[in-house]
């Protein structure tokens, strides 16, 4: 697999890695959930080069994931808005700021809190089954080929049954002395 052409191969993972797969579009797009909008703001927010941040404002308006918006003419000054795609982006973003806030957080705690406008909570991101409502476990989930999939010989996927099964098997035996 060649980085460069990860858009072309049957796996959403790949072709989706292929827009947002490096760290400054992915805290392009963490900035946008937070409604940074202009390029002076991004740039001030991740101390990234102009040229670089250019470029991959670029990538994202080019696979409409952002649109450019006017908001003054003369000069020209554009901000960059959310798409309904871009929009659907927002599960992945909260799912590592999720596993963030989980193994990656300092003793004080969580540097952000979300807050759900409709009940008033904050809250943690969970995901679940669009037919059941299940909270999802990757222990409890199958994998099939689709109709995009190049091969349709199943891919055998087993997990150990907790986190403690793991443990235990990665034990050595205690030793008496």
């Amino acid at each position: 697999m060649q980085w460069g052409k990860l858009d072309k191969e049957p796996c959403s993972v790949s072709r989706t890695l292929s827009v947002i797969g490096d760290r400054w579009t992915l805290l392009i797009l963490r900035d946008c959930f937070l409604k940074v909008r202009r390029f002076d703001d991004f740039q001030a927010r991740l101390g990234i080069g102009r040229p670089v941040l250019a470029e991959r404002l670029q990538k994202l308006i080019d696979n409409f994931v952002l649109t450019k918006v006017a908001y003054q003419e003369r000069p020209p000054r554009y901000e960059y808005r959310l798409t309904q795609k871009g929009l659907d982006l927002y599960p992945v973003v909260m799912a590592i700021n999720h596993w963030g806030d989980t193994y990656m957080v300092e003793k004080k705690g969580r540097p952000l809190l979300h807050r759900h406008a409709t009940c008033g909570h904050t809250f943690n991101p969970v995901h679940a089954c669009s037919q059941c409502g299940e909270a999802l476990d990757p222990r409890r989930v199958q994998v099939e080929a689709g109709p995009g999939a190049r091969d349709t010989t199943p891919m055998p996927i087993s997990y150990p049954a907790s986190a403690e099964s793991r443990m235990k098997v990665k034990q050595a035996p205690k030793r008496r002395t």
